[in-house]
């Protein structure tokens, strides 16, 4: 039986305790302010549950990683991403990014995770410099992106939807493009997909993965240098 958390004080109980759940459940309850969702990535937990459900906490193992040095970009795609009409933004409107995300339809999945109240959650993590999007235009309309959460030189893939093909991939191409160079060696994808796994993702130890997050997120990178930042296609 998991854990209920109260609402104080931010504790979770260890991750190795997720291992003999399925798809790595830890905890429910707490809540879904700054400080439980930055406590909880630090410590390579995420939320994620259904509308009508209490906040779930999970941490699978292993968990699948991209490393920004080696995202595999295919000679198709290559070829794709030279057509001029194609231009990538961050942080240009979060908001839109996560909501075009929670009405994107997924295979196997009934609904979406991403609640109003996710919405929420998510929105004030970008207010205070923690949460970012990436945005692909296709001729100066939004296509495609991702979002996720930065903590010091690490990035956590959230969610990514595609309006038109292959321009999350190009989203993702982009971000690694971007952070490989600024020592963001690692993007947390959470858990493997065929589409993730195509464009170079792996699976990780739950040991390795979370020795990586303590090593990166130590690193400083402030909220005004991720404003600066300019996408690298």
């Amino acid at each position: 039986m998991i854990p209920f958390l109260p609402p104080q004080p931010v504790r979770f109980p260890p991750t190795h305790l997720a291992l003999d759940e399925p798809d790595g459940l830890l905890a429910a309850g707490g809540a879904l302010t700054p400080e439980w969702l930055l406590e909880a990535y630090r410590r390579g937990i995420f939320p994620w549950f259904s509308e009508g459900e209490p906040i779930l906490w999970w941490s699978p193992a292993p968990r699948c990683v991209l490393r920004t040095d080696a995202v595999r970009v295919r000679r198709s795609l290559r070829k794709v991403m030279k057509k001029p009409q194609w231009s990538v933004a961050f942080d240009r409107d979060f908001e839109a990014v996560v909501r075009a995300c929670a009405l994107t339809p997924r295979e196997g999945q009934d609904g979406t995770w991403i609640t109003g109240e996710m919405i929420e959650a998510y929105t004030a993590l970008h207010r205070l410099g923690h949460a970012h999007s990436v945005e692909v235009f296709w001729n100066g309309e939004r296509v495609g992106g991702l979002y996720g959460v930065h903590i010091g030189r690490m990035f956590f893939g959230e969610s990514m939807f595609s309006w038109k093909s292959d321009a999350s991939k190009i989203a993702l191409v982009s971000l690694c493009r971007t952070l490989a160079p600024l020592g963001f060696e690692l993007i947390d994808c959470q858990v493997p997909t065929d589409h993730l796994l195509s464009m170079g993702a792996e699976l990780m130890p739950r040991e390795s993965f979370e020795a990586a997050i303590h090593r990166l997120a130590a690193v400083p990178f402030m909220q005004h240098a991720w404003k600066a930042l300019e996408p690298v296609r």
